[in-house]
């Protein structure tokens, strides 16, 4: 019996557009000919759904961006609100920027951040 052959879901690349570790991600994946979709949720913005799924995926913790200055010149307060999946989630989606770049759909899979050994081996 001959087995139809399964086509690869596509690759959607979640991001802002002048993000330098999005531009490496572009990149990467332009110079090894790897089709994929960019989806700049500061433009376009990114629905609860992904969100939840994304933080189920890889962790709320991972998810949220403490590092960068859009966290920084949060009020103590609203940080400090932020404690579970749905008040990151609520909060991501108000403000894209906390989202930790990139997030990647490969296919069922979802990754967060640029790791170019890791992408080697998903992409092999």
């Amino acid at each position: 019996m001959i087995m139809p052959m399964s086509t690869p879901k596509p690759i959607v690349l979640y991001g802002i557009t002048n993000c330098d570790t999005v531009k490496k991600a572009r990149a990467w994946l332009t110079e090894r000919g790897v089709p994929y979709t960019f989806h700049d949720f500061k433009k376009s913005g990114v629905d609860a759904q992904h969100l939840h799924r994304w933080a189920r995926a890889v962790g709320w913790q991972a998810l949220l961006n403490r590092r960068g200055t859009t966290w920084r010149g949060l009020a103590a307060g609203i940080q400090a609100r932020v404690d579970d999946e749905r008040s990151a989630c609520a909060l991501m989606q108000a403000q894209p920027s906390l989202i930790k770049r990139p997030v990647v759909e490969w296919g069922e899979a979802v990754t967060v951040g640029f790791d170019a050994p890791h992408w080697a081996t998903r992409i092999a």
